[in-house]
């Protein structure tokens, strides 16, 4: 049966923001058709909503919103061997165009050509379905949500913060900002081996001071700012600081 409604959450400049019908894409040979069960609001997508741009990306045209999400397979592109409708997937929504350098050197993230679902100008997921790249689609288990499944691509930020930062055994960090992304990496960063965790934010209007963790010297040294979320971590050197 034809699949004929795709209601979706378009952007068409600052402030306008519409339920529309669009209509379902039919998938290449590499792609997948998703019916979309979670969608994650990152705040990337609060400043296209309010501000028209964020990122270095600007809205210039009608675009559906959403990178962060999950579902479960309706159709399949005739080359695609690794997964079939029903599975239920988690999605990495940066998509390589072309095989530059920053691809071959597995950091696809970085071309400039690269497809980044509900980035603009290019639609994402934020719909009742949705294509995709099946090789960027990944099975998850069922013990899993589809909540959970669109945490996937925020948690593998705070996953990839954390490595950059050389985050280990008996480190004590500082995180500034305790939105989703601040809160991911308190997560990674403890289950990393972290000693001492203070995560640092804001509720009504108020500074707030949370420490996750038992004391223990600090045994590295890195600072690293990342990012458009306005999250930080700062890791102490080696000295007898307790964190309060």
């Amino acid at each position: 049966m034809a699949l004929q409604e795709n209601l979706s959450v378009v952007l068409h400049a600052a402030g306008d923001l519409r339920l529309e019908q669009r209509p379902v894409a039919e998938p290449r040979s590499h792609e997948v058709l998703l019916k979309i069960n979670s969608v994650g609001i990152c705040g990337t997508d609060i400043h296209f909503w309010k501000d028209g741009e964020g990122g270095g990306f600007t809205v210039n045209n009608p675009v559906t919103l959403g990178h962060e999400f999950s579902g479960t397979v309706v159709k399949v592109g005739s080359g695609v061997q690794h997964l079939k409708a029903g599975d239920r997937v988690a999605i990495e929504p940066g998509v390589p165009r072309e095989n530059d350098d920053f691809v071959r050197t597995g950091r696809y993230n970085l071309s400039p050509t690269c497809f980044a679902s509900g980035l603009p100008p290019d639609h994402g997921a934020m719909c009742q379905y949705y294509v995709h790249d099946a090789s960027y689609c990944y099975k998850i288990p069922d013990m899993l949500s589809f909540e959970e499944g669109a945490l996937v691509e925020p948690l593998s930020v705070a996953i990839h913060a954390c490595r950059r930062a050389e985050v280990k055994m008996g480190c004590k960090i500082f995180i500034c900002g305790a939105g989703t992304i601040g809160l991911m990496n308190l997560l990674v960063a403890k289950a990393m081996g972290a000693a001492q965790v203070v995560i640092s934010g804001k509720a009504h209007g108020q500074h707030l001071f949370i420490n996750y963790s038992q004391r223990v010297h600090g045994s590295s040294s890195f600072f690293l700012y990342f990012g458009g979320n306005n999250m930080a971590i700062v890791i102490f050197p080696n000295s007898n600081l307790e964190l309060e």
